[in-house]
Formats: structure tokens, sequence, C-alpha cells
């Protein structure tokens, strides 16, 4: 089941239209902490990198089949325009590595690859670097999020609940005192500006 979300939520996350509705990342993460082994992590990686590269593929298609008019479209301009052109004067400079630097930036990785379908970017020089993009973003943090529930059952395992409770005060006890501390400095800042302003000229 969670393979089954990790990789549809990944699919909707990478497809044009789709992507800023679910934090991909948040998502990964957080069903790389529900897997109970590291070979369903490893099922989870493989999982979320194909359904990664095959939204990007979605994307490149659309762009591919409607060309630079897609700029123009209500997705895009829902979008932002502005995202799109910095898409697509990074795939002219960059080309492929641009498809692969962008699988790490959430906003532009949605539009990269319809932005690189319609700039005419070929399709050999598109899927080897989306395919390595989405493999090593999937890696980084299914691991992130295994490591992460690791840390917490050991933490668990060798303070229980009572280390838990000890540290969530901690944890309170270091906002409220950093609120203090901010709070201090913006009365300092406010009285030495009304002492400034108060001496004759």
């Amino acid at each position: 089941m969670v393979v089954l979300v990790a990789g549809l939520a990944t699919l909707g996350e990478t497809t044009i239209g789709v992507g800023l509705l679910l934090p991909g990342e948040t998502v990964l993460v957080a069903a790389a902490m529900a897997v109970p082994d590291p070979m369903a992590a490893v099922l989870v990686t493989v999982v979320v990198a194909v359904a990664a590269t095959s939204g990007d593929t979605i994307g490149y298609l659309v762009g591919r089949r409607f060309g630079p008019r897609l700029r123009e479209s209500r997705l895009i301009g829902r979008m932002g325009r502005d995202t799109w052109d910095s898409a697509a004067g990074t795939l002219r400079r960059h080309g492929s590595w641009a498809v692969l630097g962008a699988r790490f930036l959430p906003v532009v990785r949605t539009m990269t690859p319809a932005a690189a379908g319609a700039s005419g970017l070929p399709v050999h020089r598109f899927l080897p670097a989306a395919a390595v993009g989405a493999t090593v973003w999937a890696a980084m943090h299914v691991t992130a999020g295994y490591l992460l529930r690791e840390a917490a059952e050991r933490f668990e395992h060798a303070f229980g609940v009572l280390g838990w409770a000890v540290l969530g005060v901690v944890a309170l006890v270091a906002v409220i005192a950093w609120r203090v501390r901010r709070r201090r400095a913006a009365g300092r800042t406010a009285a030495q500006g009304a002492t400034t302003t108060g001496r004759p000229g």
C-alpha cells in the first residue's frame, strides 16, 4: 500500500498541471518512514523513480505535442509563465543538464519536461537525464525517511515515552527563549531609534 501511494503521489507531483498540488518530498519521506525494512525501502525507491520518470515523460510529450504555444495556455498561465520562461532559458543554455538539475527544484521540475519538449530537446538527451535525476531524487528522499524512522525507533527504545516528553519540553523552552530574545532585540532597536529621533539636530 505504501509503495502504491508513493508511486501515485510521485506520478501526480511530477506531471504537468498537478505538480503544485502535492509536495513530493514530504510525501516521499513520510512513505519511507512507514516501510518495514531495507528491501521495502529499495522497492519504494525503484517505484518512485519509475513514476517520476513517467511523469516527466508525460510532460515532455505534452510539450512536443503543443510546442511553444503551450506557454500561452491557461494551464501555464495558472502555474506561472515566468517559471516557464526561466525553465526554457535554462534548457537553451544547458540542455539535458537542466533537466537533471530541475528534478531537485519543486516548481521548476513540473514545467521543465514540457518546456524541454516544446523547445525541441531530443528525446535521447531528455530521457536519460530525467531517469538519472528521478533515481537520485528518489533514493535521496527515501533514504532520509528511512533513516529518520530508524533514529526515532532507537530514541524511543533508549528513552521511551519519557524521552519524547523531555525532548518536547526542551524544544518548547528553546522556542520560547528564541521569541523572548527576539522581542528584547526588537525593543532595544525601537528604543535606540526613539533616542536617535529625540536628539536635537
